[in-house]
């Protein structure tokens, strides 16, 4: 004991010396790590943009799974400690720093391969690779990879177009432009483009060679910081790389925007929703991590290029803020309801005049719509219509007879219908095919044509509905007519709902929308789609963020989109990795924003000038503005229903219509079957019908 107490006595005094030593407050800050360029557990391609807040003190250590990266961090844009984390393998890596005081913070970083998927699913095969044909030589593997290739291009004093720059003979004659951010800068941009996803990509934005290659951490005055991402128009079934998209737009380019966009968001190479945003996701993420971070994104694109933005941004809000759709149509499958029923209609050539056609199927008295669609889109749900030609519409497509889709002869060929390049989502049935979202049972087509006034040249018959409804059937998986009506699963009907395959508008909240909804009823732009889509906002009291212009002016549309925007994020209103705080949209909303029409240059009030607004045979038959049940659920047969029939409903024509209708008839009074809410970002890599990711990962202080 006499050799202990002293020993004991020293150590305490050794620790109290040390303890005093430590000046008070030393600890460091509780750190946060932040991903920029993506979500955390949504890395691709090997490398994500981080932030650590706040900035650590000198001698802070940052490694990834072990290795030393300190290096890669710096302070850059706007005093903010970033830094661009490389060398990622496939799967989970962790990220950490460590303050000299033993304290920090840990994030675990799910990096996926370049081509994908990051939650798409499984990948599509075959699948045609396209590198060579578009300059950047033959893929590296069977994915479609190949290297990424690099060009300027610049705009010469008094000119207006882009012309090659040569960065190792520079030409003495390059222009300036002032940006909207009111930066001087040589009119110079750097382009990139190659393969990502499968697809081919290109995204451009000011950028000088002569100040050296673009630091992600610290952008060159010139880019605004913001990103115009265009949707391409149409839906096919391409299961191909398609054709590189151009991006030197120089109105956009001057402006500072960067521009992106890639093959796969022409829904008229691949009409896969899903694999657009995924898509759209990785191609941010490289404009990220070569640019800088991104204030918001801007998206234009009309026809299918509406729906590739309203589509998205409601699955996946936060992928584009201000959308700028044309052409609308909402979704794909309520546009694929529409078309299904100018199929059977057309078919079933019940005697009627022009004006009693119009009166059934909606789309006005010109009566082009269903002939446009059937002539044109209806293609689209015959499997054997050709799968690798590249064609932007169905009706194009060329058949490849050795791997396409035969029945009985070669069932086991590529089937180039919208439900099977989309089948990740929907999964199969019990004949192997892929699950669609089309039902008609219990549809009373001519409903609204039965019930109009005498006076009405449109008015139908009761024997004019008894024949119609009789015999209007529906068509099978391969597309033919057939004599009992198109019927979906229950579960089917769900998935459509809970995926945004039918957009209900929920995620639209989270975005700001000028929709150039159309103008005539002569084809199939009708612009009833305009008003179904706000319809459906409306539902969950957020129509105001979507707006509506009738022949609107796009410079003007574009200009109070951008101020829109700025409005929103100076309110702080712009997570850019979710979207836009929606009462803040709301809030911000430009005066100029509102339903309008606009005649010589001026905006008016909607009843000054826009045109009528017809629609199609599902609201004829009594479902509602907002277009938006696919499988309706039954009801007994009611005579009410009938009461302005003339003559009035018989006891025959009851029996008749119960013979029609052996389950009952649609009653648009209650939610369709399966009509769930939407659930925003789900990841189909687990299986159909999706599995919510839910909020983005953070990081653990320790």
């Amino acid at each position: 004991m006499r050799t202990i107490v002293p020993r004991i006595f020293a150590v305490l005094a050794l620790l109290s010396t040390l303890l005093l030593a430590v000046p008070v407050g030393a600890s460091g800050p509780e750190l946060t790590i932040s991903t920029l360029s993506t979500r955390a557990d949504l890395v691709s391609g090997g490398d994500v943009l981080v932030e650590i807040t706040p900035t650590p003190p000198a001698g802070t250590a940052i490694d990834l799974d072990g290795t030393d990266i300190t290096d890669a961090f710096a302070t850059g844009l706007d005093g903010r400690y970033l830094g661009l984390v490389t060398g990622l393998t496939v799967g989970d890596n962790v990220l950490t720093a460590t303050q000299p005081d033993g304290s920090g913070a840990t994030l675990t970083l799910t990096n996926h391969p370049i081509e994908g998927p990051v939650f798409s699913g499984p990948h599509l095969q075959p699948w045609d690779c396209r590198t060579a044909e578009n300059g950047l030589g033959e893929p590296t593997d069977e994915h479609c990879n190949a290297p990424s290739i690099v060009d300027y291009h610049y705009v010469a004093t008094g000119g207006t177009s882009y012309q090659a720059y040569d960065v190792d003979n520079p030409p003495t004659d390059v222009a300036t432009i002032t940006t909207d951010r009111g930066d001087t800068v040589r009119h110079i941009v750097r382009r990139e483009r190659g393969s990502l996803n499968r697809g081919l990509y290109a995204f451009a934005f000011l950028h000088d060679p002569a100040l050296g290659d673009p630091d992600p951490r610290a952008p060159q005055d010139g880019w605004n910081r913001k990103l115009y991402y265009p949707f391409g128009a149409s839906c096919n079934t391409n299961y191909t790389q398609g054709s590189m998209p151009g991006v030197l737009n120089a109105t956009r380019l001057a402006e500072g925007f960067a521009i992106a966009t890639s093959s796969l968001n022409v829904l008229g190479h691949h009409c896969n929703p899903v694999l657009s945003a995924e898509t759209a996701l990785m191609l941010k993420e490289r404009v990220v991590e070569t640019a800088g971070p991104i204030r918001y994104t801007m998206s234009t694109g009309g026809s299918g290029g509406a729906i590739g933005q309203l589509q998205v941004s409601n699955a996946y809000p936060g992928i584009t803020n201000g959308l700028m759709p044309g052409s609308t149509f909402p979704d794909v499958w309520s546009t694929a309801m529409e078309v299904h029923d100018c199929v059977v209609l057309e078919a079933t050539a019940s005697p009627m005049t022009p004006l009693q056609k119009a009166a059934v199927d909606g789309h006005g008295p010109p009566q082009s719509t269903c002939a446009a669609w059937t002539g044109t889109f209806a293609p689209g749900s015959i499997p054997f219509n050709g799968c690798f030609s590249d064609s932007g519409v169905p009706t194009t497509n060329t058949p490849d007879p050795t791997r396409d889709y035969i029945p009985v002869v070669q069932s086991d060929g590529c089937r180039a219908t919208i439900q099977d390049i989309q089948v990740n989502v929907w999964g199969r049935g019990d004949d192997g095919f892929a699950n669609r979202a089309l039902d008609n049972v219990g549809v009373q087509y001519g409903l609204a044509a039965l019930n109009l006034p005498v006076t009405d040249p449109g008015k139908i018959t009761m024997q004019q509905f008894l024949d119609l409804n009789t015999r209007v059937g529906g068509v099978d998986m391969d597309g033919i007519r057939q004599v009992e009506r198109t019927a979906m699963d229950p579960a089917t009907a769900e998935i459509a709902y809970r995926s945004s395959m039918l957009n209900d508008g929920r995620g639209l909240a989270r975005t700001a929308i000028i929709d150039f909804a159309a103008s005539l009823n002569v084809e199939i732009h009708t612009p009833y789609h305009a008003y179904a889509i706000e319809e459906r906002m409306a539902r969950i009291g957020h129509e105001d963020n979507h707006v509506i212009w009738h022949n609107g002016p796009s410079g003007t549309a574009w200009d109070t989109m951008d101020d829109w925007l700025a409005a929103v994020e100076a309110d702080g209103g712009i997570d850019p990795l979710t979207g836009l705080d929606p009462d803040a949209v709301k809030e911000t909303r430009p005066a100029i924003a509102v339903d309008s029409c606009w005649s010589s240059g001026d905006q008016e009030d909607l009843s000054a000038c826009a045109p009528e607004v017809f629609a199609d045979s599902r609201i004829q038959a009594g479902m509602p503005l907002s277009h938006d049940v696919l499988k309706c659920t039954l009801k007994p047969i009611d005579p009410a229903d009938y009461a302005g029939a003339v003559p009035p409903v018989t006891p025959v024509d009851l029996l008749v219509l119960e013979q029609a209708f052996p389950d009952g008839v649609c009653d648009y009074s209650v939610p369709g079957v399966g009509q769930v809410p939407s659930v925003q970002w789900l990841t189909y890599n687990d299986g159909p019908g999706g599995r919510p990711l839910g909020p983005p990962p953070t990081s653990t202080a320790f």
